[in-house]
C-alpha cells in the first residue's frame, strides 16, 4: 500500500512538471504570437513599430508625398517651355481644275497637291529661366513640408502611445482599488448585519464603490478614444485591435529627456525655419521674375515643307522647302505696368525678410519656454509619482485599520477619494511631461532616440 502511494505521488509530481513546462511556451506564445498563429484582427506594436507603420500608411503623408511629385512635374513643365517644340502637318489641296491666267498666251495649271511640313520653334527669356529655378525651390519646399508632416505624425503617434499606456495603468490601479474598497464594503456590511455597525457606514463605502466604478468606466471610454485616434493616424481599420507591447517603464527615458535641456538649438535644423528661409528665397526669385519683364525674349524657328503635285502638267511651285528665322523681342513701353508690378514684388520681399527675422526670434523664445516647460513638467511628474505611492499606502493602511475597527468608514472614503485624485493628477502630470519632451524634440528636430533627422540624412 505504501509503495502504491509513493508511485502515485511520483506520477502526480511528473504530471505537474509537465503541466508547468507546457504552460511556459503557451504564455510566451500569448505575448508574442507567431506569424502563422497570429490573429489577423489583432495588431501588436512596439512604439517604434507604431511610428513606422504610421509613416508608411498615413493618408496625409501619402498626399504630401504626392505634392513633392507634383512640384517636380511643375519644374519640368517650366523647363520644357525653353526646349524646342516640334509640330508636323499633312494636308491635301485641290483647285478643281482651275488654272492661273497670266495673259492671252500663258496659263499656269493648278493641279491638286499634297504637302508635308515640320515646324520646330523655341523661345528663351529670363523669366523662363527664373521660373525653372522657382520650380526647383518649390520641390525643396515640398520635400521639407513632407518631412515636417512625417515628424508631426510620428510624434502624434508617440504621444498617443504614451497616453494609452498611462490610461491602461490608470484603469489597472482603479480596478485594484475597487477590489480593496469592495472587500471593505463587504466587511462593513457583515458588521452591520451582526449589529456592531450602522448601515450608514456601509453605505458610505458603497458610494465610494460606485464612484470607483464610474471612474473606471470613464477611463475605459477615454482609452477607447485614444485607440481610435491611433487607428486614424496609423490608417488601421476600425475592425482591428491594437495591442501595445511596451510598458511605460520601458519607454520613460528620464535621462534622455533631461539631456535635451542642455542641447544647443540649431535654427537650420528646425523645419519651420527651413520653410521660412525657403519662402524668403521664393519671394526673392519672384521679384527677379517680375523684373525680367523688362528683359528681351529670343525666339527661333525652323520649318521644312515638302510638296507633291498629283499631275504632270507644268506648274509653278513657290514654296521653299527649308526656312529658319530668329526674333528678338524687346519691351519698350508698358505704361508703368511693369514698374508697378516690380515695386510691389520688392515690397513683398521686404515683408518676407521681416517675417524671417520674426521667425528667428520666435523660435529662440520658444526654445527657452519649452526648456522651462520640460523642467517644470519633470518636477511635477516626480512629485505626483510619490503622491500616488503615498496615497496608495494610506488607503492600504486605512483598510487594515478598518478591518480591525481602528478606522471609520469616513476615513476609508476620504483615503479612496484622495487616491483617485492623486491618480488623476499623476495621469495629467505624466502626459504633460511626455508632451513637453516631444515638443522640445520637435523644435530641435530630434527623433525618439535623440538623433537629428538632418544628421540621419
Amino acid at each position: 500500500m505504501r509503495k502504491q502511494l509513493e508511485t502515485a505521488a511520483v506520477v502526480c509530481c511528473v504530471s505537474v512538471l509537465f503541466l508547468i513546462a507546457g504552460a511556459v511556451p503557451l504564455k510566451a506564445a500569448a505575448q508574442a504570437p507567431s506569424a502563422q498563429e497570429a490573429d489577423t484582427t489583432v495588431m501588436y506594436f512596439t512604439l517604434e513599430e507604431a511610428m513606422n507603420y504610421a509613416l508608411e500608411h498615413n493618408w496625409d503623408l501619402q498626399n504630401s508625398s504626392l505634392a513633392v511629385r507634383q512640384a517636380e512635374a511643375d519644374r519640368w513643365g517650366a523647363i520644357a517651355t525653353m526646349l524646342p517644340q516640334v509640330n508636323g502637318t499633312l494636308d491635301y489641296s485641290n483647285y478643281m481644275g482651275y488654272e492661273m491666267d497670266l495673259g492671252e498666251f500663258m496659263a499656269i495649271a493648278m493641279p491638286p497637291y499634297g504637302s508635308i511640313g515640320v515646324n520646330a520653334a523655341m523661345s528663351v527669356s529670363g523669366a523662363q529661366i527664373i521660373s525653372a529655378l522657382i520650380g526647383k525651390l518649390s520641390i525643396e519646399m515640398a520635400d521639407v513640408s513632407h518631412r515636417q508632416s512625417q515628424q508631426e505624425v510620428a510624434e502624434q503617434v508617440r504621444l498617443l502611445y504614451f497616453s494609452a499606456l498611462v490610461s491602461e495603468q490608470t484603469v489597472e490601479l482603479l480596478q485594484r482599488n475597487l477590489g480593496t474598497v469592495r472587500r471593505l464594503h463587504e466587511l462593513s456590511q457583515k458588521s452591520v448585519d451582526a449589529g456592531v455597525a450602522e448601515q450608514v457606514d456601509a453605505d458610505q463605502i458603497l458610494v465610494q464603490v460606485a464612484t470607483l466604478e464610474s471612474s473606471i468606466n470613464e477611463a475605459e471610454r477615454g482609452l477607447e478614444m485614444i485607440y481610435n485616434s491611433m487607428r486614424l493616424q496609423m490608417n488601421v481599420g476600425f475592425d482591428k485591435e491594437i495591442v501595445l507591447t511596451q510598458t511605460l517603464e520601458d519607454l520613460m527615458d528620464v535621462e534622455h529627456s533631461l539631456d535635451l535641456l542642455y542641447d544647443d538649438f540649431i535654427l537650420e535644423n528646425n523645419f519651420s525655419y527651413q520653410l521660412a528661409l525657403q519662402s524668403t528665397e521664393l519671394y526673392r526669385k519672384q521679384k527677379n521674375l517680375v523684373g525680367w519683364a523688362y528683359g528681351p525674349t529670343l525666339s527661333a524657328f525652323y520649318q521644312y515643307t515638302g510638296r507633291k503635285y498629283f499631275s504632270d502638267e507644268m506648274t509653278m511651285n513657290m514654296t521653299p522647302p527649308n526656312m529658319i528665322g530668329l526674333t528678338l523681342s524687346i519691351p519698350i513701353f508698358s505704361s508703368g505696368r511693369n514698374y508697378t508690378s516690380f515695386q510691389k514684388a520688392k515690397l513683398d520681399y521686404q515683408k518676407q525678410l521681416n517675417t524671417l527675422e520674426n521667425t528667428k526670434m520666435a523660435l529662440n523664445i520658444q526654445h527657452r519656454q519649452l526648456k522651462y516647460n520640460l523642467s517644470s513638467a519633470y518636477e511635477r511628474y516626480q512629485t505626483q509619482v510619490k503622491n500616488v505611492e503615498v496615497s496608495q499606502a494610506v488607503l492600504d493602511n486605512i483598510g487594515k485599520k478598518y478591518e480591525f475597527g481602528h478606522a471609520s468608514s469616513l476615513d476609508v472614503t476620504n483615503a479612496a477619494t484622495t487616491l483617485i485624485t492623486a491618480q488623476s493628477t499623476y495621469v495629467q502630470a505624466a502626459l504633460d511631461y511626455v508632451t513637453a519632451q516631444i515638443e522640445l524634440e520637435k523644435l530641435l528636430n530630434k527623433n525618439t532616440y535623440g538623433q537629428s533627422t538632418q544628421e540621419q540624412k
